[in-house]
Formats: C-alpha cells, structure tokens, sequence
C-alpha cells in the first residue's frame, strides 16, 4: 500500500483514510474547470483551477473526491529505490544490477544485469547519470536520423525528468525527452521521437501531423502510445537517490 510522505510544512493537504496528501495547486490560465491529478512518483496531488478560482474553493471540491482519491492510492505502488539486487527496466526488459566493489565503476551492461563496482552507497545515482547519457545519446541521434529522412532540421536534443510530457519541442527546433524512456521497450521510445519530430513540421495535432509520425515511425504507433498510457506512470517509481 502507498504511504504518502507528507511535507509537516505544506499549507495544504487531503486525508483519506490514516493518509495525508500534500496538494499542490496550479492556477492555469487556461483551465475552466478543476482537474485533480494523483502523482504517484511524488506522492501528491495536484489540482489544476481556473486562474482566477478560489483556492479554498478548489480544495473543497477536490475533499469531496474521496472515492477517486482512494482508488488511485489502491491502485499505485510503492517507490523502488535503486541499489544492488533491484530489477531495473533498461529498453523494455528488466536487468538485475549486480554490484561489485572489484569491478570497474563504469555501468556495464551484459544480459539481462547491469555490472557496477565502485561504493555501494552511490549505485543509484550513478546509475541515474549513466541511464541520461545512454538517453541522451540514443534520442539524439533517433531525431536526427529520422528528421533526416523527412528533410527536417534538428536543433539541440536534450533530456530531462518531466512528469506530465515524454517529450516536447521548441519552435527553434530543440527537442527534449523525458530519460525514463530509456527503460521502455525500444518501440515506445521511437515511436516518441517520431513524435516530436513531426511537430517541426507540423506543431498542432492535425491529421497532417498523425500521417507524418505514422510515416516517420517504423511501428505501431497506437500500440506505443497505449503502453505509455497503461506503463508510462510505473517508470517514475524508480529512485536514485539516497
């Protein structure tokens, strides 16, 4: 069962139950209704409003979900911390890390395990910083070769730990991913890169837009974005910090 981690100095906070939610409120521009989010990776709830709504009002309505609120704690899982002996997804298919001090510090990769030597207490983090690169690396060279085939120019590639997009692209061109997508199966990831990609082209959701990623993906593209959908949130269980 999730047991929320709760901030003794958040202002505001949801109890279901014996557990404490921290709630953070974003005040959207945009929004015209409420919208209540479960972020299981931080162990919060986040309640989008109307810019100018009512917080007390927001978070009275957002107190009457308890039945909502109480399912997604039911249905999340605790986080995984990084360290030796976990089963860590690395393109789809889990790896044991296997630690040993007599070993070389540097991540290597064999099988189904991941080698690691160095101090046991920093394995996770520099697990962390070798799954970015490998990220960073991969992607960047996926969007450039698939821009290449749609006479399209990439900027910069970069990778960061967004928890609401995979990926996101700048009308200068830049492409950014989500690092996590290294530890999906290797059709998701690409499927994401097409995805991208094709916004330098086309930066709406038209059907122009879905022609071009289908074309530019070498997959099914429906069936990567239901695994993002039905597995996406598990990659965010996985922590690498002390």
């Amino acid at each position: 069962m999730f047991k929320a981690v709760v901030d003794p100095d958040a202002r505001d906070s949801i109890r279901v139950g014996d557990i404490s939610l921290p709630v953070r409120l974003v005040p959207h521009a945009r929004a015209r209704r409420y919208r209540l989010v479960f972020d299981n990776a931080r162990g919060e709830l986040r309640l989008t409003l109307p810019r100018r709504a009512s917080r007390a009002g927001a978070l009275n309505w957002a107190r009457e979900q308890q039945g909502w609120i109480a399912d997604q704690l039911a249905k999340s899982a605790a986080p995984i911390r990084v360290e030796p002996g976990t089963q860590l997804p690395l393109f789809g298919t889990a790896r044991t890390i296997i630690w040993d001090a007599a070993v070389p510090r540097a991540v290597r990769l064999e099988a189904d395990a991941l080698y690691v030597g160095g101090p046991a207490e920093t394995v996770g983090r520099r697990l962390e910083r070798w799954l970015k690169q490998e990220a960073r690396t991969l992607m960047d060279e996926e969007s450039r070769t698939i821009a290449a085939r749609a006479g399209l120019h990439v900027g910069r590639v970069g990778v960061g730990d967004p928890r609401s997009r995979w990926g996101s692209c700048t009308a200068s061109g830049d492409l950014r991913y989500s690092w996590r997508l290294i530890m999906a199966p290797h059709h998701v990831r690409r499927a994401t890169v097409a995805h991208e990609v094709a916004h330098l082209r086309h930066m709406d959701h038209g059907a122009d837009f879905h022609a071009l990623v289908a074309a530019l993906h070498d997959g099914d593209v429906d069936a990567a974005r239901q695994w993002l959908r039905r597995e996406g949130r598990s990659l965010h269980r996985y922590r690498f910090d002390d």
